[in-house]
């Protein structure tokens, strides 16, 4: 793995944020004070909002700032960057906003889950799409605004070509995204899956923060990373159990899933994206993932508590 140098190239890139909110607000509001022309897609009011008073970010790692864009509800030139940043309860209708003839350049999804790289590809072509993971916790209190509140913000953008990688990396690097390019795409994809399933799953079944879950439901957090892991390992992806049970072990108390968080919202949940994903992928490699099986079912038949916080 290889993080690209902290340059970026001579001329600017143009780039479309599809979905400016908390990860791709956080990213256009940086590539754009980076000196990137960006251009976010979004809704009518939320465009308005943004063309008129930019992105406003509050960032313990990035500071406090206020970047200009672009907004639009439908992309009308070539892009050097497509970034991808919606949910994907929202993907299939959102990708209406960027016709295939416009996405010359790159797209990069940075959405959770792993199926969305073969629909993505099948609309704008094997070699547009570069797969990637995102990790960073950054959420859109209302319109343009972002509050970013890990210490981090990290990308692994995959694929075998480096040097096609290389600029990309470096653009993002540049902008103060710290990213790396890794060879194994499903190494990528489903390191993140196996370690964001659980948390996802059981902070929302239980309406719970993370320290919550390691408090009051360890048994279940062991044994669902067992059954993710496991299905990772199938998929070739990394498969160690105890690894991931540090991180959860690292990560602040009252750290909440994004699943969660919709769920406190009343927004809809990446449910299938999440859990569906690591269901369909045990049933094909014959793994039993009785634990996973039941959240995802009381999941999606209501059961669970997730009070506003």
């Amino acid at each position: 793995m290889d993080t690209a140098p902290d340059t970026a190239p001579a001329t600017p890139w143009t780039i479309a944020v599809l979905g400016p909110g908390g990860v791709g607000g956080l990213l256009a509001a940086l590539l754009s004070r980076a000196g990137h022309r960006v251009i976010c897609l979004a809704g009518e009011d939320t465009a308005r909002t943004l063309a008129r008073d930019g992105i406003r970010v509050s960032s313990g790692q990035h500071g406090d700032f206020t970047a200009r864009v672009e907004a639009d509800t439908e992309l009308r030139e070539p892009v050097d960057l497509c970034l991808v940043t919606v949910k994907h309860t929202a993907l299939d209708a959102a990708l209406d906003r960027v016709p295939p003839r416009y996405a010359r350049g790159l797209v990069l999804p940075l959405l959770n889950g792993v199926e969305h790289v073969a629909a993505l590809r099948g609309r704008y072509g094997a070699e547009q799409v570069v797969p990637a993971v995102i990790r960073v916790e950054s959420t859109r209190t209302a319109a343009g605004v972002v509050e970013h509140g890990s210490p981090f913000t990290e990308i692994d953008a995959a694929g075998a070509d480096e040097a096609r990688l290389a600029p990309l990396a470096a653009v993002l690097n540049a902008a103060g995204v710290k990213t790396r390019t890794v060879a194994d795409e499903n190494a990528a994809l489903w390191a993140k899956l196996a370690f964001l399933a659980p948390f996802a799953l059981l902070t929302t079944r239980y309406g719970l923060s993370i320290g919550g879950v390691r408090d009051e439901h360890p048994e279940e957090l062991a044994a669902l990373v067992e059954e993710t892991t496991a299905v990772s390992r199938a998929c070739g992806g990394p498969g160690d159990a105890a690894q991931v049970l540090a991180r959860y072990g690292a990560f602040p108390a009252q750290s909440k899933s994004s699943m969660l968080r919709d769920a406190e919202a009343g927004r809809a949940l990446e449910l299938d994206a999440i859990g569906g994903a690591v269901l369909r992928a045990a049933e094909r490699h014959g793994i039993e993932v009785p634990l996973a099986t039941r959240l995802v079912t009381e999941l999606a038949d209501g059961t669970g508590s997730a009070p506003s916080s």
